[in-house]
């Protein structure tokens, strides 16, 4: 790998240039990130400390809220710290590691929330069966599999990285790590690579997003035979998943969907599902969940 590449760090563009505007986005994104972990870590704990929230939906949406936790902590305070000083460098083996984490929690997170709609699917579709089928045991290997899911995915991402000659220029437009403008950087043709990236992370998002989409169409077919309160109930926790499964998909497919190129629009398009879906999904969950909101009342009592 050194024989390929003769710079040992890249230096971020980040968002912008202009000093004022990174006071801006420091505070700005220092408030997200904060609101973000907050969230999060306040739904694992409400999670695990209420006997109330046992079934599986809430096992994985905990999950979910230590994935968004991780999946902001690997970005979003290099961020921040980058809107105080002029430097933004970070080392090759640094910018390395920032890529095949964020791969690997995004991968993870696609295959999770392909994983809850299931949950859903067989609680509504099937309720009767649902205790049988979405066992304890069936659940840890369902999450198992979405980590696994996302290791191979970002494994083959940093192979294909590895692969790059690197011999300048190291000024990478972005303000983190990814396969696109890594792939602009590198002293060889890059087209082959270009599509493999759609192959692994665009295929992947646009098949689990269709495979979502499917779901939710026979879950609402099937709530044609429940009653009214029944599909309000059922209306609202989907409603909920499918919001949170739109603000992560629909980014992610318009980035890794078209051939290796970046747009100016990109940047902004990263800022929403790397940085802001992590802060909405509690508040999507909470908002619209009547037993979790429940349930940190009765925890905030204790």
């Amino acid at each position: 790998m050194d024989s390929s590449r003769n710079i040992t760090e890249f230096f971020m563009l980040g968002l912008s240039q202009n000093s004022e505007v990174q006071r801006v986005l420091f505070v700005f994104f220092l408030i997200v990130y904060l609101v973000s972990v907050g969230g999060n870590l306040l739904i694992m704990i409400t999670i695990i400390f209420s006997p109330t929230l046992g079934s599986p939906m809430y096992f994985f949406l905990s999950c979910l809220s230590f994935i968004d936790t991780c999946y902001s902590s690997c970005m979003t305070p290099k961020l921040i710290a980058d809107s105080l000083y002029e430097g933004r460098a970070i080392s090759f083996e640094g910018c390395l590691v920032q890529f095949f984490v964020a791969h690997l929690l995004g991968g993870t997170e696609i295959i999770l929330l392909t994983v809850m709609a299931y949950d859903r699917y067989v609680a509504i579709c099937k309720p009767l069966h649902y205790t049988t089928i979405m066992t304890r045991h069936l659940c840890a290997l369902l999450v198992g599999v979405a980590w696994l899911g996302g290791f191979l995915h970002s494994l083959v991402q940093l192979l294909l990285v590895l692969q790059l000659p690197f011999c300048g220029p190291n000024v990478i437009n972005h303000f983190v790590c990814d396969l696109y403008p890594l792939l602009e950087l590198a002293c060889t043709n890059t087209y082959v690579i270009g599509m493999l990236v759609v192959a692994n992370s665009g295929v992947i998002c646009l098949l689990n997003f269709l495979m979502l989409v499917a779901s939710y169409a026979v879950i609402l077919r099937s709530l044609r035979c429940h009653g009214a309160e029944a599909r309000r109930k059922a209306l609202s926790t989907c409603g909920a998943h499918f919001t949170v499964v739109a603000l992560f998909f629909v980014p992610c497919i318009f980035i890794y969907m078209r051939p290796s190129s970046t747009l100016s629009i990109d940047k902004i398009v990263a800022v929403f599902y790397c940085i802001l879906t992590p802060m909405f999904n509690p508040l999507i969950y909470t908002l619209r969940n009547a037993e979790v909101k429940n349930a940190m009342k009765n925890l905030w009592k204790k």
